[in-house]
């Protein structure tokens, strides 16, 4: 898309505070099979939902893992929202607390996959922090 909205570009900007560098390649990726699926994607979750003033960034992420814990399917897209969760200031000890909350309402077998999945974040996350911190010794 040649030329983006408003709300677009102001989606793609809470987009990248959430995501970081991550939210361009994602975009670039869904906008080369559709620039409409690509476009809803930013404006209306991004641009619409969370810029609203009454949760901040950490109560959103934290609702958004629960949402993708309970579905149980949605595996990818709880990896990501568990980086942006961390991004935003939420601690690895938060998110699975919320994920053995959700054994409540999604049972063992998806809280267990979210778990799995969370673990994965935290591992790469705690690689990817040890390179830099190498990179700057």
């Amino acid at each position: 898309m040649a030329r983006h909205s408003q709300l677009y570009r102001q989606g793609m900007q809470e987009m990248r505070h959430h995501l970081g560098e991550k939210a361009d390649n994602l975009i670039a990726k869904i906008e080369s099979i559709s620039e409409e699926f690509a476009k809803v994607n930013v404006e209306f979750p991004y641009g619409e939902l969370y810029t609203r003033d009454i949760l901040d960034n950490r109560v959103r992420e934290l609702c958004t893992v629960a949402a993708l814990t309970v579905q149980g399917f949605s595996s990818p897209q709880l990896k990501l929202h568990i980086e942006a969760a961390l991004n935003c200031g939420v601690s690895r000890e938060e998110i699975v607390e919320i994920i053995t909350q959700m054994i409540a309402y999604a049972g063992f077998p998806a809280a267990t996959n979210a778990l799995l999945a969370a673990k994965e974040v935290f591992d790469e996350t705690s690689k990817a922090e040890a390179q830099k911190t190498e990179a700057q010794d």
